[in-house]
């Protein structure tokens, strides 16, 4: 099976599904991740820039992705740009892929370009273009963006797939530490503790050590 993670910005992806990434490619499955956004300067150095994306390959590595690719739309600013170069930039990239299952942010997250990358990657799997290939499409929670927004922001994350992560949840805790410049002192979202602590709290819902948990938006059988 083809699965593809679309991440607003680096880390995003292995915040929101690290654990299921990792499981994925462990049992077999092709996984590639698409990052959207590119820092620009000044208000992000080439040097931080840079960084991050070394810091992105080596989390895609230790979770087992095959395939790591930079979309480089602007960071921050993909509200200011015609929604049809978006778009335009998501079917091709969907055309190219041609996944099988889809990981898209939840567009209820307090950073706008979450909500600009699941528009987009709607418009980019709308049935009539993607119903040849496409059989599941599902969003996930990114813990520093999409509690942070609360219940009234768009609507709450009221997950309805759980993820059995229990035996991956060490990689995804070290995939996060492949992200020093990204990393946070717990009780911050994004250190490793509240990782962890997310994981186990969601698992502990449905009887299971460790879980990720997503809304599903479309699916055939």
């Amino acid at each position: 099976m083809k699965i593809l993670v679309v991440a607003p910005h680096p880390d995003d992806e292995v915040l929101g599904v690290g654990g299921t990434m990792t499981r994925f490619a462990t049992e077999g499955h092709e996984v590639t991740v698409a990052i959207v956004t590119k820092g620009w300067s000044p208000l992000f150095p080439d040097a931080q820039v840079e960084q991050v994306r070394a810091e992105a390959h080596m989390a895609s590595k230790k979770l087992g992705v095959k395939q790591l690719q930079f979309m480089d739309l602007p960071t921050a600013k993909l509200n200011t740009l015609p929604s049809y170069e978006i778009n335009q930039a998501f079917e091709a990239m969907m055309d190219e892929e041609r996944p099988e299952m889809v990981f898209l942010p939840f567009p209820g997250d307090l950073q706008d370009d979450h909500l600009q990358v699941f528009e987009a990657g709607l418009v980019a799997l709308r049935p009539a273009r993607s119903r040849e290939y496409v059989k599941q499409i599902l969003c996930y929670e990114t813990p520093s963006e999409t509690a942070a927004a609360g219940q009234i922001h768009r609507g709450g994350f009221e997950p309805n797939v759980w993820i059995d992560i229990s035996a991956h949840l060490n990689d995804k805790l070290e995939a996060m530490r492949a992200y020093p410049s990204q990393l946070q002192p717990f009780p911050n979202p994004r250190s490793p503790e509240a990782v962890a602590h997310l994981a186990q709290w969601r698992g502990s819902t449905v009887g299971i050590p460790a879980a990720e948990c997503f809304i599903l938006i479309r699916q055939y059988l």
